[in-house]
């Protein structure tokens, strides 16, 4: 247990890639240890890509809820890879729900929030033992973006009927990509479409005061998502006079972030911990913060 452990780590670390080895499934064999409910493969939408795993405490009842979105650069990722993160908010009280989205190449933008907007939406109607009034989004790299999008530019949640000012309590993010122009990649390129409309793309152009809370963390050896990007979105909310609280976790990389939800990483950084906190607090009955 012990070597597949510090095997995980190290590919963590080195941030290889996905093809090469899969750390997260030995994270999330050893998550089925929590005593947490799972729900999997549920439909948000109809339509490839839109299920949906549900994460609960054991007799969970009004708790928080978070909507997490998963990375992947916009074009790939699973929900069932992310099971280790679902278990651990759980294991803090959190009813997590972590759907697909459609990614690149079958969808350009535009189409991650709308995905993502479904997704909320089925959250906020469905019963798990969670509180749709104590709603949080939450997610990492590409899907910290996607929950950004949500959270600052109103549009997107307000085609369902939502408001992301009245019924969102918070927004959290790791490693996210948030203020990232100009475009050198001809993937992102693509994704994100000709240039003069790349702006609508990024979550900092939406900041313009009175948003959610917001808890955006970066590791300081993330070489994939510059670290930048999560103080330069904390520097606008604040510049707005918004409610924001950052950490930059010393020698974490973009995979070791997210890696540090779980149990056996926990010692890397106090990044659920945090998480939780900012968590709990936003949606804590009766608190304005």
């Amino acid at each position: 247990m012990r070597e597949a452990l510090l095997i995980a780590l190290a590919f963590l670390a080195t941030g290889a890639g996905a093809a090469a080895f899969a750390p997260a499934a030995i994270l999330n064999a050893l998550s089925r240890l929590e005593p947490v409910c799972v729900v999997t493969d549920q439909n948000y939408a109809e339509g490839d890509r839109h299920g949906v795993d549900i994460y609960a405490p054991e007799g969970a009842s009004g708790l928080p809820v978070v909507v997490l979105f998963y990375g992947g650069g916009w074009e790939e990722g699973d929900r069932a890879q992310y099971r280790f993160v679902g278990t651990a908010l759980a294991s803090r009280g959190i009813v997590t729900v972590i759907p697909d989205y459609r990614v690149y190449p079958q969808v350009r933008f535009s189409a991650f929030p709308k995905d993502a907007t479904r997704a909320v939406q089925w959250a906020h109607a469905a019963e798990f033992g969670g509180d749709p009034s104590r709603l949080v989004l939450a997610g990492h790299s590409a899907g910290a973006h996607i929950a950004a999008m949500l959270a600052f530019d109103p549009q997107w949640l307000a085609g369902v009927g939502l408001d992301s000012r009245r019924d969102l309590a918070g927004m959290a993010g790791c490693a996210g990509p948030y203020a990232f122009l100009p475009l050198h990649s001809p993937p992102l390129m693509e994704i994100f479409g000709p240039e003069p409309r790349r702006p609508l793309s990024q979550p900092i152009n939406f900041v313009v005061g009175g948003e959610t809370p917001v808890f955006v963390a970066t590791g300081t050896a993330d070489t994939s998502v510059d670290p930048g990007n999560t103080m330069r979105l904390a520097a606008r909310i604040r510049a707005h006079c918004g409610s924001v609280d950052t950490r930059a976790y010393e020698k974490l990389s973009h995979r070791s972030i997210i890696g540090a939800v779980s149990r056996p990483l926990r010692w890397l950084a106090p990044v659920l911990d945090d998480t939780a906190e900012l968590v709990h607090r936003v949606t804590r009955k009766g608190d304005a913060s």
